[in-house]
């Protein structure tokens, strides 16, 4: 079970890679618009967090990733046609080099 959660909200286009992949069951509306959900492990969570370090939660654990990242998760999505990708999504989201400055040795 998925501790937090990424909300991907979807345009037309996004509805209809969703529908193509199979996964029209899983799209849900939040207010007014609709939307998948994205189950993350604290794992992946504190992993997000560091490679995005605006990114926050809300009180019931969801965030919505910036837009380039967001990308790459839903191209996964479509790809793998489910939404159990964050294994294979946080190889390409997490940069664990982020925020830190670069050093170099000298010899």
């Amino acid at each position: 079970m998925a501790d937090y959660t990424i909300v991907i909200f979807l345009d037309d286009e996004k509805i209809k890679n969703i529908e193509g992949a199979g996964l029209a069951s899983e799209i849900t509306e939040i207010g007014s618009k609709k939307a998948v959900r994205v189950g993350v492990t604290s794992k992946e969570q504190k992993k997000l967090v560091k490679s995005f370090p605006d990114l926050t939660f809300d009180s019931f654990n969801a965030c919505i990733l910036p837009e380039q990242a967001e990308n790459i998760l839903m191209n996964l999505i479509v790809a793998m046609k489910t939404l159990d990708v964050m294994k294979g999504a946080i190889m390409k989201l997490y940069n664990p080099l982020s925020g830190k400055e670069l050093r170099s040795k000298t010899f």
